[in-house]
C-alpha cells in the first residue's frame, strides 16, 4: 500500500485547485439537463405532439446521427434522456479528460509532481488522486442531475438512471485520460490523445445509429449511455459497464506508470529541428505555434456540427408542426421568418456561442503561459506585453471568423445538396454564421479584461459565457424580459437567414469589444506579472 501513500491529501488538494472548474462544469451540465427537461415539458404537452416529434426525429437520418434514436417514446422523461445521452455524454467525456490530465500529466509537466514526490508520497498516489478527482466530479454530476430532474417533476427512477447514464462515458474517459497521461510526454499531447478517443467514440456511435449498425453503438461508452433506456424499462446492468471498463483501463494506467520515468512518457517527444523556424522570431509566430493544434481540432468539430445542422434543416417543419409553443420559441430565438429560417438562425446563434468558447480559450491561454512562468522570461527580451498579447488576440479575433465560416459552409453544403440549391443555400447560411463573430469577440474581450485587470478572476470568463448561453437557451423558454435578454451580446445579432440584415448592431458590438479589449491591455501594462 506504500505506492498509494498520500493519495488522500493529493485528492483534497486536487479538489481544492479545481473547485471553480468543477463547479462550472457541473453547473453547466445540470443546467443543460434541467432546461432540456423543462423545455420538452412545456413544448410537448399532448400525446399527439410528442408522438409526432418522436416520429420526425427517428425519420431524420441527420438528427439520429447527431442525437441518437429515441427508444423510449411515450414520455417527456424518455425524450429528455434521449437528448442528454449523446451530446451530454460527449461533454461529460471532455470534462473528465480535462480534469484528469490537469492533475496528472499537467502537474508532472509543470514540475509540481517532482516536488510532491520528494515527500512521503507513493508512486501511484498522483495518478490515483487524479482519477479520483474525475470520479468525484462524475458522481456529483449524476446526483445533482437526478435531483434537478426530480424537482422538475420527472419520476425518480428514471431521473437517477439518466444521471447514472452520464457516469458511463464520464468514468470511462476518466480512465482513458489516465492512460493517455502515461503515454504522452506533454499535457497537450495527453489531452489530444484522450479527446481524440472521445471524438472517435461519438462518431462510432453516430455511424451505428444512423446506419442501423447496432453493434457499433455497443463498442463506445457514449453508446452505452443511450442503451440505459431511462424512463422506460431501465437497463440498470448497462450502468455497470462504465465502472468495469474504467477499472480495466485504470489497471492499464497503473501498469504503465511503473514502466516510465517521472517526467517522461512512453511515447518520447519528437526531436525538434536544430534551428527554430523563421516564423518563431516574433510573438505572432509563437502564438501560432501554441494555438494551431486547438484551432485545427475546433475546425474539425465545427465542420461536423455545421453539416449536422444543415442536414436536419429540411425536415424541421415536420418535427415542430404540431407544437405551437416550439414554433413560438424558435421565433423568439431565430426571428419570425419561415420555420426553417427561424431554426437555422437559432442554430447559428448556438454555433456563435461555441465559437465564443474558442475565443475565450485563446485568451485564457495567455494566463496559462503566465502561471507556468513562461511569460516572464519572454518579457525579459525586447518583446513588450502588449505586442505579445496582440499575437494571441489575433487568434481570438480571426479564429471565430474562420470557425463560423467553416460551420456556415458545411451547413450550406448539406442543406443545399438536400434541396438541390447549393448556389442559394451556401451564401445564406454562410452569412448567417459569420454575423455571430462580433458577439464572440465581446466574450473574448471580457476574458481579456479579466486577464489584464484581475488575472486571478480570469477563469470567471467561462461563467460569463455560461450566462450568455443560458440566456440564449432558457430565455425564450422562460419568456424573460427583453431587458434581461439584452445582457447577452448574441441577442443583438441580426436573425439570419431570413431576418433583416443590418450592419449597425454588428459595428456596435465590434466597438464594444475593442473598447473592453483596450481596457484589458491597459490593465496588463500596469499590473505585475506572475
Amino acid at each position: 500500500m506504500r505506492n498509494f501513500t498520500g493519495t488522500g491529501r493529493l485528492l483534497t488538494l486536487g479538489l481544492r485547485r479545481s473547485r471553480i472548474m468543477l463547479v462550472v462544469w457541473v453547473y453547466a451540465l445540470v443546467a443543460y439537463a434541467a432546461s432540456t427537461a423543462y423545455g420538452f415539458k412545456t413544448l410537448y404537452d399532448t400525446p399527439a405532439s410528442l408522438r409526432d416529434f418522436v416520429a420526425g426525429i427517428n425519420g431524420n437520418g441527420a438528427a439520429v446521427a447527431m442525437y441518437g434514436r429515441i427508444h423510449v417514446a411515450g414520455s417527456i422523461g424518455g425524450i429528455t434522456a434521449w437528448r442528454m445521452a449523446a451530446i451530454g455524454g460527449l461533454l461529460v467525456g471532455v470534462m473528465s479528460v480535462l480534469l484528469v490530465i490537469r492533475h496528472t500529466r499537467g502537474d508532472e509537466e509543470a514540475g509540481r509532481l517532482e516536488l510532491v514526490g520528494a515527500g512521503v508520497v507513493g508512486r501511484r498516489a498522483p495518478l490515483t488522486a487524479g482519477l479520483l478527482v474525475g470520479v468525484v466530479a462524475n458522481v456529483a454530476l449524476a446526483v445533482v442531475t437526478a435531483l434537478a430532474l426530480i424537482i422538475i417533476g420527472l419520476p425518480a427512477a428514471g431521473a437517477f438512471a439518466t444521471g447514472l447514464a452520464w457516469t458511463i462515458p464520464g468514468l470511462c474517459f476518466t480512465a482513458v485520460a489516465g492512460v493517455a497521461a502515461q503515454v504522452a510526454e506533454t499535457a497537450q499531447g495527453a489531452r489530444a490523445i484522450a479527446l481524440a478517443a472521445v471524438g472517435v467514440a461519438y462518431l462510432l456511435r453516430a455511424v451505428g445509429e444512423a446506419g442501423r449498425v447496432a453493434w457499433l453503438s455497443w463498442v463506445t461508452p457514449i453508446g452505452w449511455a443511450e442503451q440505459v433506456r431511462a424512463f422506460g424499462a431501465e437497463r440498470w446492468w448497462v450502468v455497470a459497464l462504465g465502472p468495469v471498463a474504467a477499472l480495466i483501463l485504470a489497471v492499464v494506467a497503473y501498469a504503465l506508470v511503473e514502466r516510465r520515468d517521472l517526467g517522461a512518457g512512453l511515447l518520447a517527444a519528437r526531436t525538434g529541428p536544430a534551428g527554430a523556424a523563421p516564423y518563431l522570431g516574433g510573438p505572432l509566430g509563437l502564438a501560432w505555434r501554441l494555438q494551431r493544434g486547438a484551432l485545427l481540432a475546433w475546425l474539425a468539430g465545427f465542420a461536423v456540427y455545421g453539416a449536422a445542422v444543415g442536414g436536419i434543416l429540411k425536415g424541421i417543419g415536420d418535427l415542430v408542426k404540431d407544437s405551437s409553443s416550439m414554433r413560438d420559441i424558435l421565433a423568439r430565438m431565430g426571428g419570425r421568418q419561415s420555420l426553417e429560417d427561424s431554426y437555422a438562425a437559432a442554430m447559428m446563434g448556438i454555433i456563435g456561442m461555441i465559437a465564443a468558447a474558442y475565443a475565450v480559450q485563446v485568451v485564457l491561454r495567455m494566463r496559462a503561459e503566465e502561471t507556468a512562468q513562461r511569460l516572464e522570461p519572454l518579457l525579459a527580451t525586447p518583446v513588450r506585453r502588449v505586442r505579445w498579447s496582440i499575437g494571441h488576440l489575433l487568434f481570438a479575433v480571426a479564429g471565430p471568423v474562420l470557425l463560423l465560416a467553416v460551420a456556415g459552409l458545411t451547413a450550406g453544403l448539406a442543406d443545399g445538396l438536400r434541396v438541390h440549391d447549393l448556389g442559394g443555400q451556401v451564401p445564406r447560411l454562410l452569412g448567417a454564421a459569420l454575423v455571430q463573430a462580433p458577439a464572440a469577440w465581446v466574450a473574448a474581450a471580457i476574458a481579456m479584461l479579466l486577464f489584464g485587470a484581475a488575472p486571478r478572476l480570469a477563469p470567471a470568463a467561462w461563467g460569463v459565457l455560461g450566462v450568455f448561453l443560458l440566456l440564449g437557451q432558457l430565455g425564450p423558454v422562460l419568456r424573460l424580459s427583453q431587458v434581461v435578454m439584452d445582457l447577452s451580446p448574441f441577442t443583438h445579432v441580426p436573425k439570419l437567414p431570413g431576418g433583416e440584415a443590418s450592419a449597425t448592431p454588428l459595428l456596435a458590438l465590434a466597438v464594444v469589444a475593442a473598447a473592453i479589449t483596450a481596457a484589458g491591455l491597459t490593465g496588463l501594462r500596469r499590473r505585475d506579472i506572475g
